[in-house]
């Protein structure tokens, strides 16, 4: 016959800690901050994305020494295809798994 299940004791003592629960208020405050560093960081992603766009369109036209021809091409359609998942998966991805569950 197995015991019942005794919740462990809490303290600084064992090392487990219990959280004290949140003011309503507080809690909305936190979520909106958190929402707000959420939304910045889609954005940052977004714009990082467009500028290696502009990046990869600059080698494809061939406007630096590094690389020319048919190589500056290849490279160019790899950048852009980098860049294009930075612009348009990851966003999507991120907010996917930073979605709030609905109650």
């Amino acid at each position: 016959m197995t015991e019942p299940h005794t919740p462990p004791e809490t303290g600084p003592e064992t090392g487990v800690e219990t959280l004290a629960p949140m003011d309503p208020e507080a809690e909305k405050a936190a979520r909106a901050k958190a929402a707000k560093q959420r939304f910045f960081a889609l954005s940052l992603f977004r714009l990082s994305g467009i500028a290696i766009l502009a990046v990869a369109y600059l080698i494809i036209l061939g406007q630096f020494d590094f690389v020319s021809g048919q190589k500056a091409k290849t490279l160019g359609a790899i950048i852009a295809a980098i860049g294009l998942v930075q612009t348009i998966v990851v966003p999507r991805l991120l907010a996917s798994i930073w979605r709030t569950p609905r109650p």
